[in-house]
This record gives C-alpha cells, structure tokens and sequence, in this order.
C-alpha cells in the first residue's frame, strides 16, 4: 500500500463500520419480527375470543357447522375432554364425525344456552389465550329435555391466520354439587 495515495483505503476499517450499521439493523428487524404486535388492543381481542367462544356452542341453534368449524382448530392437535371418559374427542375428523352424528342428527334440537362468569385471559404474546366459564346448554333429543347445567367450561385458544380458534376444550360438573343433587 502506498502512503500518501487517498485512493488506497484500508478494506477492513471501510467495511466494518458498515457491516455493524447493516448487522444493527437485521437485528432491530429481527426483533421488531419477533415482537409481540403492540398495536393489537387487548379488550378487541378479548371480544374476538368471546365471539368464538359463544359461536362454539351457539351454532347448534340453527346446526350452522360452517360457524362453528370456524370457531376450532382443523387439525390432529384439536382436543377435548368432556364429563363422562367415553367421549374425549382428539382431533377435528374425530370431532366432525361426532357432530354429524350427533349434533346433525334429526333427534337433537338446541333449545338455548347461557354462558356466565366467563373469564379470558391473554397471553404476553397476544398469540393466546385461555378462558373459564360456567355452561348452560339447552337441548332436545326426541323431544325429550336434556341439558348440562352448571357445566365448569374451560377451553385455549391461538391466534392462528389472524384468527382466534379453540384448540382444546374440558367440560366438567362439580362433583359436591352432582352429590347434593342424588
């Protein structure tokens, strides 16, 4: 290298200080990516996940399945255990194949439902969420009563798609009020 000549730089003290500006600035990309999106409001969040919750249970009334198959995760991972052992439902073919026969059947006709002390909680992420509830689901099955009533609901939902969806649902009833009921 000739001294004195302006034209002769030295390579590595020129493209340092630029490599640090472009690595600076993948990095504050990269975490800007990463990120929970600040610009989501949480309480239209949480009226977004109300919506799917109430939906979940609220198409039976007009057997509207397109609404709720909206409302839950299409795939294997989708979970559900219900009061009784014999109906634990794992995966959505599982659970399409349940409400075809069960739901869809001639003999069920949804009468009402109230959903009360429903609870949702989001996660830091805002990717999800997890809610409480106790459930009154209304029905008929051949014209004969039949409900759950006083159901402890509990139920995860993800953000997938830029939409809320159930992943995982547990129904249960209190065993000291099932007792006081014998």
């Amino acid at each position: 290298m000739e001294k004195g000549n302006p034209m002769m730089l030295n390579m590595p003290s020129a493209i340092v200080p630029g490599a640090l500006l472009l690595v600076s600035a993948c990095s504050l990309a990269l975490l800007a990516c990463c990120a929970p999106d600040a610009g989501n409001d949480p309480q239209a969040e949480k009226a977004a996940i109300k919506e799917v919750i109430h939906n979940s249970i609220g198409w039976a009334t007009d057997k509207d399945t397109d609404l709720l198959y909206r409302s839950v995760a299409q795939d294997a991972g989708f979970f559900i255990f219900h009061p009784d052992s014999r109906s634990t439902i794992s995966g959505f073919e599982a659970f399409r194949a349940m409400v075809e026969k069960v739901f869809m059947n001639d003999a069920f006709k949804a009468t009402g439902f109230e959903i009360r002390d429903l609870k949702i909680t989001l996660s830091t992420s805002g990717t999800t969420a997890w809610f409480s509830a106790i459930l009154d689901d209304h029905g008929e099955w051949d014209g004969k009563p039949s409900s759950w009533t006083d159901t402890r609901w509990t139920g995860v939902l993800e953000k997938r798609d830029n939409r809320w969806v159930i992943v995982q649902m547990h129904f249960s009833f209190a065993s000291d009020l099932m007792n006081a009921e014998k």
